[in-house]
Formats: structure tokens, sequence, C-alpha cells
């Protein structure tokens, strides 16, 4: 995993997503990754497992994304759908530290959600905590520290944790 991730925007002009509204309740009995896909997202916008197909693979989205619950199913249903990482506002720590545990890169951007287009072209530097735009506008949100982005690079915590036990070379 690289610290930068380039890739079309799919946007989400919402704030206080909960992980309800991500990975549905009623469909708590799904246990399989392309299965639970089908129904990303469906509680804040049903177009969005689609749009994630064919616009674009870098979802953008308001403050508190994430808030409620601390299902990992919210954060596997996305990476299953396609997300390659996650640009928003705020996002709450339960389900940060879930996405940090699944490697799916996340960078806290307040009002990204405000300049980001649909479809556009954009790149997200979790080091710098930047997000280019078309033109070589840049966003400023937070960078990502170097314990989170050795996790992310690791492929998460338990590939990390397995390489560290059998002692190879991870940081």
């Amino acid at each position: 995993m690289t610290a930068v991730i380039a890739g079309k925007a799919v946007v989400l002009r919402q704030n206080d997503v909960s992980t309800d509204q991500i990975w549905p309740g009623q469909y708590a009995n799904i246990s399989d990754p392309q299965a639970m896909a089908e129904h990303v997202l469906e509680g804040a916008d049903k177009t969005l497992k689609d749009r994630f197909k064919t616009v674009g693979q870098i979802f953008v989205t308001g403050s508190s994304f994430g808030c409620g619950s601390s299902r990992e199913q919210a954060v596997i249903s996305l990476l299953t759908a396609g997300v390659k990482a996650v640009v928003a506002s705020s996002v709450g720590r339960i389900w940060y530290r879930n996405a940090v545990n699944l490697a799916l890169p996340v960078l806290i951007c307040p009002g990204a959600m405000d300049v980001i287009q649909e479809g556009q072209d954009i790149v997200v530097n979790l080091e710098a905590g930047t997000v280019t735009l078309p033109g070589g506008n840049v966003l400023q949100g937070e960078p990502v520290g170097d314990f989170v982005l050795n996790i992310l690079a690791n492929g998460g915590i338990k590939p990390l944790m397995l390489k560290k036990h059998n002692g190879d070379d991870a940081k």
C-alpha cells in the first residue's frame, strides 16, 4: 500500500452517515464479503454501490462518517465494493480504527465534500494529508502518522501482527 492513492471521486454530500447506513442491520446475517458489497451504503444512497463500479473508487463524504456502532462490516463492505480510500470531513473513532485495522485508507479533510466533484480525478496523499484536484489545486487535511501508515502498508493489523510474530521484516 502506498501513501498516495489516485482515482476518480464518488461523492456523497451528507453528514452523520452512521454504520447502520453504511451496513444496514437487516443484512447482519450476511457474512460473504461479495454479498455484503451489494448492500453497501444502502441506508444513505442506494446508487453508491453501482457508482463505485462505474464512476470511481475514492469515496468523499462529510462529517461524522461512520458514527454509531462498531460493526466491522461497515468497513468490509466498502473495501469489497472497491473503495480504495475515504476522504471525509470527520469520522467516528471506532469506525476509523476498524478502517485502519482492515487497511482502508482514510484522510480527514474538512470541506473536501464541498469542493470535490463526482468523477473528478483526484490524488490523495496520506502522508502529506493532501488531496490534489485537477488543475493542481490542493486541499489540506490531516496527515496520517507513521504508526497508521505502517499498519496500512502491511495490509492491516492482523497481517502486521502475523509478520511480527513470525519474525518477518515488519516494522
